[in-house]
């Protein structure tokens, strides 16, 4: 399952029992669908770059909420009865594109195809490769002379 960011801007006035309702019912939809609430931030209230106008006002502050989940990727769709929140002034997921859980959650043929990627000839050869040019630039130090004034001699 990928990992989801939700992004919760509520109305500034909203209590902390009824942002903590709809904190609890968001998670609940989530863990029905065999989802993990993994982290949960809460900024306070924001200022807002502009206006966000709704039926009851316009608002120039929110309460920001994020959390974070491994959800199914249908967990967009089912969460749009978010719109219909009269608490919410805005609401928005985003999916963690390069999340790398490492080998332990890879099957045994794709451990196995992602270990063989790496050749361990090439990381040698490039050793190799250094070495050389350290040798060029060791003998190019005994192409010029220089006598003890700096300046260079004939040799």
């Amino acid at each position: 399952m990928p990992l989801y960011d939700c992004m919760l801007l509520v109305k500034p006035h909203v209590r902390k029992e009824a942002l903590m309702d709809l904190v609890a019912r968001v998670s609940k939809h989530v863990y029905r669908r065999n989802g993990v609430l993994t982290d949960m931030k809460s900024f306070g209230t924001v200022q807002l770059g502009y206006g966000i106008k709704k039926l009851d006002g316009r608002y120039y502050q929110g309460q920001l909420m994020q959390m974070t989940m491994m959800a199914t990727p249908n967990i967009n769709k089912e969460l749009h009865y978010l719109n219909k929140e009269d608490r919410l002034l805005r609401w928005l997921l985003v999916k963690h594109r390069d999340t790398k859980y490492g080998l332990e959650f890879l099957s045994e043929d794709d451990a196995k195809s992602e270990v063989s990627r790496f050749h361990p000839s090439s990381i040698y050869d490039d050793e190799e490769e250094e070495e050389d040019e350290d040798e060029d630039e060791d003998s190019d130090d005994n192409e010029y002379d220089v006598d003890q004034g700096g300046n260079p001699t004939e040799g």
